[in-house]
């Protein structure tokens, strides 16, 4: 992201967007025989299910014991849908916003350079996870400012329609978003048995892709109606709603939760 963003950006200013696709066609090819040979599966021991239909079943009932039926993981995973629906909206819908800030169409390199500061951003985020961890006694705590002031950034980002003004807010939402996925992650895998860890998770991911199914087309409505501006409002708005989820599994004072 850092690099190949930038890169691709200004080839595609100077060529045309043909050429990026066939250079990753390319990247990819490599990537696939490249891995083939080199990855290696260390310390898996297969496990014989009965049938496909048996291992759906009990991994929807495990999905529903261990993390629906749990009220703290419940209300957390029910968070996901509007943060991650608008997350994935706000990354995709920046580089057209700012180009269109910029008032050129086809400053493509901008729009990579700004997919490599976010990369950057998360990077440093990420890094942040412990630090602003240590600050709070309670993760969810550290997940509440977070989230809130995510939203705020975003709603910054469409009130104040200046282009560095929006990249810095950006940069912002980047890190306070990575800075909260780690935290969240150990926050849930306190709560989940370790034989059932990957199966909450994925049910998680799969709350969180439900939302971005929902959450990206009506985004996408908004911009086409009133303007990409308008639309980080809206999404600003709709990530408010994962607070109160929060809260409510905050309530249940799970030991995971100062752990």
């Amino acid at each position: 992201m850092l690099t190949g963003s930038v890169i691709g950006g200004y080839v595609a200013q100077v060529t045309s967007l043909e050429c990026l696709f066939v250079m990753r066609a390319a990247v990819l090819l490599v990537m696939f025989f490249f891995a083939g040979w080199a990855m290696k599966d260390l310390g898996f021991t297969p496990r014989k299910s009965e049938s496909t239909l048996g291992e759906m079943k009990s991994i929807t009932r495990n999905s529903i014991q261990y993390g629906w039926r749990v009220p703290p993981v419940k209300w957390i995973m029910l968070a996901a849908p509007f943060t991650a629906g608008v997350g994935i909206y706000a990354f995709y819908a920046l580089q057209p916003y700012l180009l269109e800030l910029v008032g050129d169409p086809n400053a493509y390199g901008i729009a990579g350079i700004t997919a490599a500061l976010v990369a950057g951003s998360q990077i440093v985020g990420g890094f942040l996870a412990p630090v602003i961890r240590r600050r709070f006694r309670l993760r969810t705590s550290a997940l509440l400012l977070a989230v809130a002031a995510g939203a705020v950034a975003l709603g910054l980002i469409g009130v104040i329609e200046q282009f560095w003004v929006a990249v810095g807010l950006i940069a912002v939402w980047a890190m306070l978003s990575s800075a909260a996925t780690p935290i969240r992650q150990s926050y849930i895998n306190g709560m989940i048995p370790s034989k059932q860890r990957a199966t909450i998770l994925s049910f998680d991911s799969m709350l969180g892709s439900t939302g971005g199914v929902v959450v990206q087309p009506a985004l996408g409505q908004v911009a086409d109606t009133s303007g990409y501006a308008t639309s980080y409002m809206y999404g600003a708005m709709v990530t408010v709603f994962a607070l109160p989820f929060i809260f409510l599994s905050r309530r249940q004072r799970p030991a995971a939760d100062s752990g």
